[in-house]
């Protein structure tokens, strides 16, 4: 059972003959590379190209700049914390030695009181 827009062999071989035919003369009427218009859109677009290429490297500079400056504010809140750990950590110091050196004038002034009750004690019994 054949349908009537069946084609045969030869009509198909027709039809790829006359596409390639149309296909030659598509790409034969295309434009030249050497063709002023053709030369004209290269340069548009490699206008294009230039700009992109432009306001890609601004923003990695900027990215750059932005990095830089986190950066610093980093290393300005480290040496910040830096500087108040050693802050604290002198006054614990400070502190230490100021008790040290109670304890040192409590300890001398009670032996100076007990040499004191002890050369008074033995005065008495002269």
């Amino acid at each position: 059972m054949r349908h009537p827009s069946d084609n045969s062999f030869a009509d198909r071989r027709k039809n790829a003959a006359a596409a390639k035919k149309e296909l030659l003369a598509k790409f034969a009427s295309a434009p030249k590379p050497n063709d002023p218009a053709m030369q004209e859109r290269r340069a548009e677009r490699e206008a294009v190209a230039a700009a992109r290429e432009a306001r890609r490297a601004e923003r990695e500079a900027l990215k750059a700049a932005e990095n830089e400056r986190v950066l610093q504010e980093a290393a300005a809140r480290a040496a910040a914390a830096e500087a108040h750990e050693k802050a604290e950590a002198e006054a614990r110091q400070a502190e230490a030695d100021e008790r040290i050196a109670r304890v040192i004038a409590d300890e001398a002034a009670r032996k100076a009181e007990r040499d004191r009750r002890y050369a008074a004690r033995k005065a008495r019994q002269r």
